[in-house]
């Protein structure tokens, strides 16, 4: 199947909007990353249809043009990967974002997809949300760090060892920053 070099993005702002077969892509394209061992929520592996299909329907019943928002990314009509903008809607913490989920389909990696999402949810968040930074937080040891690193992301703190995968696998959370977009 031949592909066009660079996915087309989208985003997302109110669940009604999403039909039932990106939905349903939206489903298998999780249950796909976190089966291949991919660090995308659902740190055991492996995952079933009815694990994954109701947290995928709460995130996107949580859309909304102000605090949070979904960024896809497909080649042709096939979702290659896509990740969630949240805003606090608190004043307080209203001037920045957090990025989740962010997962490319393992029949797409490699091709800038995961990348390509970042880059667009950097300029939705600067330019249409007008935030002011952006955090997230990443399973250590999987080579995330550079991952985002090369994108502009520092990394401002770790909670050692927070992650327990399995008895003889804990990990930290690294938590990083993207500051100014």
């Amino acid at each position: 199947m031949a592909h066009a070099s660079m996915p087309d993005l989208a985003q997302i702002t109110d669940a009604h909007a999403v039909t039932p077969e990106l939905r349903r892509q939206l489903i298998d394209c999780w249950i796909a990353v976190t089966n291949s061992g991919g660090a995308a929520g659902f740190p055991f592996p492996p995952v079933r249809d009815d694990e994954v299909a109701p947290v995928t329907d709460k995130l996107l019943g949580r859309l909304h043009p102000q605090h949070s928002r979904l960024v896809t990314a497909r080649f042709d009509d096939v979702l290659a990967g896509w990740v969630v903008l949240n805003r606090d809607p608190y004043r307080l913490v209203g001037h920045w974002g957090t990025v989740n989920h962010l997962q490319t389909h393992p029949e797409f990696r490699g091709r800038g997809v995961g990348s390509a999402l970042m880059i667009d949810l950097r300029r939705i968040a600067r330019d249409e949300l007008e935030l002011e930074q952006l955090h997230l937080a990443a399973r250590g040891d999987e080579g995330l760090e550079d991952f985002y690193g090369r994108l502009g992301w520092r990394e401002v703190g770790r909670w050692p060892g927070a992650l327990r995968l399995a008895p003889a696998d804990t990990r930290d959370e690294v938590l990083m920053l993207l500051d100014p977009l």
